[in-house]
């Protein structure tokens, strides 16, 4: 691949970042894309043979930044002697909180009906922190069986409290949109009561 073919690839991504970022999912047609990084409606044909291909690397922007927010959160905590727990909290605040700061690329990393087949593997890309949620919530838990089971259950229950703010619908079910009772009753119910 030449060093054009670099750069228009890299637009066509940035295009589709910027298009994720300022309107959504729906947003992230090949036209559309192609009309913002300024080439013609083929071209992102040539450097992404199918419309998913192009969406994966999009997401795989997505899944990085994701990735190095949660690891500077859980570094962080762990240079401040956090017990396991606490760097467990540090990890969901970060997740909930780049879920707030980026609905659509969110939504965009775990839409797999979007992304399945498009050659790419994303979900090799977030195992390694996910890996490290399963070693603290075994460091919680030492007597648990499956600390990888544990670990997803509370994972969807984060995912479920970030896509339920994003739509609207905590506010009409809690009469409000702050998280931090929501997220202090998931830890507890799966990690147990904070040590107070």
């Amino acid at each position: 691949m030449t060093e054009q073919d670099r750069d228009l690839r890299a637009r066509l991504v940035a295009a589709g970042i910027e298009l994720v970022t300022e309107e959504g999912v729906h947003a992230l047609g090949l036209r559309e894309i192609a009309r913002r990084a300024g080439v013609s409606h083929g071209a992102p044909r040539r450097y992404f043979p199918t419309h998913r291909e192009l969406l994966a690397a999009v997401a795989r922007h997505g899944f990085g930044r994701l990735t190095d927010s949660m690891a500077g959160a859980d570094a962080l905590a762990a240079t401040t002697g956090a017990d396991p727990r606490s760097r467990i909290e540090a990890l969901a605040r970060a997740y909930l909180g780049f879920a707030a700061a980026n609905p659509g690329m969110f939504e965009l990393m775990f839409r797999h009906d979007l992304l399945e087949g498009s050659g790419s593997d994303l979900r090799r890309s977030t195992l390694p922190l996910f890996l490290t949620f399963v070693g603290l919530v075994a460091e919680v838990h030492p007597q648990s069986d499956d600390p990888t089971a544990a670990t997803a259950a509370l994972w969807a229950n984060l995912h479920g409290l970030a896509q339920l703010r994003t739509w609207g619908s905590l506010q009409l079910a809690t009469g409000d949109d702050g998280l931090e009772p929501l997220l202090r009753a998931a830890l507890d119910a799966h990690l147990g009561p904070a040590a107070r």
